[in-house]
């Protein structure tokens, strides 16, 4: 199967949008194209190597703290012009926001997304993307950026859904994972090699 884009971004979005209405989440697996797969995980590795990915933290404000025995990635925040590769992928999650407001009318009106390495090991525990004190976060986002992953490597994203079975999913290369972020508990499982992806969520518009 070759690894590149469909034809329509419209019927991309589309199955994505579908699987999110009838799951609860969707999985697309060729969502990002091959080449800029390969370019954000090179920026990620690098990212990685120089140093600037900073161990991530759990909870918020005061509560905030790096807990490694519940959270082992390296982060670093996106921004508008930090590379050409960046830009094109929040393009991308522009796109998307758009189709998730006209079909479900979130009032989703901003993204943000950081880098994730995950070293050999390294594991995320159980957990909600929404904060207690802040509803904001609406719609997660996964992307992976591990082009030749094998599944023996480990490294799945376990979702766990309301009404169905635990589901593990693979951090194959442009591959897409897409949920509401206050109703789907989900964790990382540890893998034996490197694991690059990016995590985002919608936010909507505070009332």
């Amino acid at each position: 199967m070759p690894n590149e884009l469909p034809a329509s971004t419209d019927g991309l979005h589309q199955l994505t949008l579908d699987g999110l209405a009838l799951h609860g989440w969707s999985q697309q697996n060729l969502f990002l194209s091959h080449d800029l797969t390969l370019a954000l995980a090179a920026e990620c590795r690098a990212g990685a190597a120089a140093g600037v990915l900073a161990l991530a933290a759990v909870g918020r404000g005061a509560a905030q703290a790096v807990r490694s025995d519940i959270r082992g990635d390296r982060i670093l925040w996106l921004e508008a012009g930090q590379s050409a590769a960046c830009d094109s992928y929040l393009l991308v999650m522009e796109a998307l926001r758009l189709a998730l407001n006209r079909e479900f009318f979130l009032g989703l009106d901003s993204y943000e997304s950081h880098f994730a390495h995950y070293a050999p090991g390294a594991a995320y525990h159980k957990h909600l993307d929404r904060f207690r004190d802040d509803d904001l976060r609406t719609v997660s986002v996964v992307i992976y950026l591990n082009p030749d992953w094998k599944v023996e490597q480990g490294g799945a994203l376990r979702v766990h859904p309301l009404d169905a079975p635990t589901c593990d999913i693979a951090p194959m290369g442009s591959r897409l994972v897409l949920f509401m972020s206050a109703d789907m508990p989900h964790e990382v499982l540890p893998a034996t090699h490197d694991r690059l992806s990016l995590a985002g969520w919608f936010r909507r518009r505070p009332h």
